[in-house]
């Protein structure tokens, strides 16, 4: 047997213990990998390949990738204020809050009122807006990261429709997924896909709660960006490829390679972040891998320092090392708990790294 034979029998194995590790969860799921540009992995777990899961946070990516594109063609600029654009956020403090520190969450306004305040008015973006206007600094702008969990989406989204004068899920679908040809991502669940929807599981009084929220009809059907873009593993592989290949793919153009170089720049390492009270690396749109063996990394254990992606609750994953040519999506719709959630990314991430990294 040649070592190259070899070598593929190797990963074989290793690509078979990370779907036994999916398996044996018992999830509904989808998990996609994608090494040098092919697929290497491509597999559903009770559920069509074309199915699309609910990304939570994993979602924010792409809403954060638009404001870039903008500030690549000029429309606007990262360090300018969002009240240059957006009059009425500037009030009560936020005058001075640029673009940039809203994409690397260091606004100073990770909730308008509190997380669970915000959650109750996010199905109407108006009310939504509105808060974020009237609200105050909890921090001073760029003085600290602090995770924002559903206003990260409200003031890039509020911003993107000031600067174009269109609604944000109209300028997702046509400047990112019309051109990439990924008809199997939503910002919102169209009502005409309702009846294909997975609802999410979860465990606990808590999380059943949060099952509660996030089954209802009114909740997946709203334009949330910070929450509700739905997506299939295969294209969010491709939304990650795009990008790890310098913005054109298949032909298709959509990004500068500066702009996606930009985006991926850390912005806090080491910091622990306010809301989350963990140490996370933040870039200008992406959370950032790193090698530690002392606890869980949902990006694996031997993750490298350029790796970037996000993490939605938990439940969905997905990241692209340039080093190693590697891109993972990983969709679920279980909520677990944090401790369960991260330890269970951390063993799918490890596996896939050791099998194609």
């Amino acid at each position: 047997m040649s070592g190259a034979e070899r070598s593929s029998e190797r990963a074989g194995a290793s690509a078979r213990e990370v779907l036994d590790l999916i398996d044996a969860r018992g999830s509904v799921a989808q998990i996609c990998v994608l090494h040098k540009g092919k697929v290497v992995l491509d597999h559903a777990f009770g559920c069509a390949a074309d199915t699309s899961f609910l990304l939570f946070s994993a979602g924010k990516p792409l809403v954060a990738m638009l404001v870039h594109l903008l500030a690549e063609r000029g429309q606007l600029a990262l360090d300018d204020p969002m009240a240059r654009y957006w009059p009425e956020f500037g009030q009560r403090g936020k005058d001075a809050v640029t673009i940039r520190q809203a994409l690397q969450h260091r606004s100073g306004v990770p909730y308008a009122r509190s997380v669970h305040g915000d959650a109750l008015v996010a199905t109407n973006w108006r009310r939504s807006v509105q808060a974020l206007e009237r609200a105050h600094p909890t921090w001073r702008p760029g003085e600290v990261p602090a995770y924002h969990v559903l206003s990260y989406g409200f003031l890039l989204g509020e911003l993107i429709r000031r600067v174009t004068g269109t609604e944000v899920r109209e300028v997702m679908r046509s400047e990112l997924l019309d051109p990439l040809g990924l008809s199997g991502t939503h910002l919102g669940t169209p009502p005409s896909l309702w009846a294909q929807h997975i609802p999410v599981t979860s465990r606990g009084f808590d999380g059943r709660l949060r099952g509660l929220v996030f089954n209802r009809r009114s909740v997946r059907e709203a334009v949330i960006p910070a929450a509700t873009v739905s997506s299939t593993a295969r294209d969010l592989a491709r939304f990650y490829q795009l990008l790890l290949s310098g913005g054109e793919l298949d032909g298709v153009r959509v990004f500068a390679s500066a702009t996606i170089a930009g985006a991926r720049q850390p912005s806090s390492d080491g910091e622990v972040d306010r809301v989350l009270r963990l140490p996370i690396r933040w870039s200008q749109a992406f959370q950032l891998g790193g090698p530690d063996a002392t606890r869980p990394r949902p990006m694996g254990r031997r993750s490298g320092w350029k790796t970037f992606g996000h993490n939605g609750s938990h439940c969905c994953l997905a990241w692209a090392d340039p080093e190693r040519q590697l891109v993972f999506a990983y969709l679920t719709n279980r909520l677990p708990s944090v401790r369960e959630g991260s330890r269970h990314q951390t063993e799918v991430s490890d596996a896939v790294l050791a099998a194609f990294g």
